[in-house]
């Protein structure tokens, strides 16, 4: 694509996304912008911090982080300054990798509009117990939410009680087991009795390019059992969930809608500065816009803004839509199963099962 196809391209696509969420009446849904996977480098061991102290990370695509009444992003990794041992000083496995961000960089996530981020993760513990405190102490003063566990993230909207719960194949304080199924079912009823929607986010599946793909069964990464995403996904809407969305595999994966509920298997990786593999598909992410109704939590439209991570994993708005693409194979290739359909412009578009 030449240069100047490509600036045409981003003031149409400036222009189309930049008044998405004024599409469906304001008063009768719930508007939510969503990320996968951000670790803004670590000066942990091995560690690698962004140019600038990293204030110009979230530069190139900020104002299409804006405009929803929940902007929701999965953090691999603490926010903490002091000492301590990782968990790879414990091992020698090259498979192992541990994160620690400045708590200075949790106001880089604020001022980008973040109200909300997922903390239930493989990584959110690198440092131990230390390092998650750090965490909780800095979202509390900045005003961010943190979803995971025993963490439940819970707003008003509009008049409306929201819950947004993280899940993944770890147990902890602040993980619940997407691995449990039926007590999972029983932690969303629970939740539903005092709150009008409900939002989950599940950190689990397989990895990488090989990993792509959904499955029904569970998946099996470097010997651990990571979930079967779809079954926990369906089975959490079944219980009264409304929307999910997964992180993990640091790929796009495919969208379903399922029983009129939107799941999201995988948001890639969004910004991963400087320890993080990049080729191919897991250099390619995107900012999703969704809008839901109030009132039942049934998916009403939504939009993928297609990203690539540039320059060690910053995100830059990507004029040959690759994500789109991406996503539009992977969603397709599950047929009428999925029950989604996206467009050339990455507009998401239901059917009515």
């Amino acid at each position: 694509m030449t240069k100047f196809f490509q600036t045409v391209f981003l003031f149409f696509f400036l222009l189309i996304s930049g008044t998405f969420f004024s599409n469906a009446s304001a008063a009768e849904s719930l508007s939510l912008v969503a990320v996968g996977d951000i670790m803004m480098g670590s000066h942990g061991p091995k560690g690698i911090l962004p140019p600038n102290d990293g204030r110009d990370l979230f530069a190139g695509i900020l104002s299409h982080l804006k405009g929803g009444d929940i902007t929701f992003g999965n953090l691999e990794g603490p926010l903490h300054d002091e000492g301590g041992v990782g968990k790879c000083r414990e091992t020698k496995s090259p498979w192992c990798f541990e994160f620690k961000m400045p708590t200075r960089y949790g106001l880089y996530l604020k001022e980008a509009g973040f109200t909300v981020l997922n903390i239930a993760n493989n990584h959110t513990l690198d440092y131990g117990t230390e390092g998650i405190k750090s965490t909780l102490e800095t979202f509390s003063v900045l005003g961010i939410r943190p979803a995971g566990g025993q963490a439940v993230a819970e707003l008003t909207v509009k008049g409306k009680k929201i819950a947004l719960l993280g899940f993944s194949y770890r147990l902890s304080p602040y993980s619940w087991s997407l691995l449990e199924i039926d007590q999972a079912q029983e932690i969303i009823r629970k939740i539903k009795e005092s709150h009008d929607l409900v939002i989950v986010s599940f950190h689990g599946g397989g990895e990488g390019k090989n990993a792509l793909q959904v499955v029904d069964t569970n998946e099996i990464f470097l010997g651990e059992d990571r979930g079967n995403v779809m079954l926990f996904s369906r089975s959490v809407i079944e219980a009264g969930a409304d929307l999910v969305l997964g992180h993990g595999p640091h790929v796009l994966r495919a969208m379903e809608i399922y029983k009129k509920k939107l799941i999201v298997y995988s948001l890639g990786n969004f910004l991963t500065y400087g320890l993080f593999n990049l080729k191919g598909p897991n250099g390619i992410g995107g900012i999703l816009k969704v809008q839901i109704d109030l009132e039942n939590g049934d998916f009403l439209e939504g939009r993928l803004i297609p990203l690539r991570l540039e320059k060690g994993g910053i995100p830059a708005l990507d004029p040959d839509r690759e994500g789109i693409q991406l996503l539009k194979e992977l969603t397709h290739r599950n047929g009428n199963l999925f029950n989604v359909r996206i467009t050339d412009e990455g507009e998401i578009l239901g059917g009515s099962k």
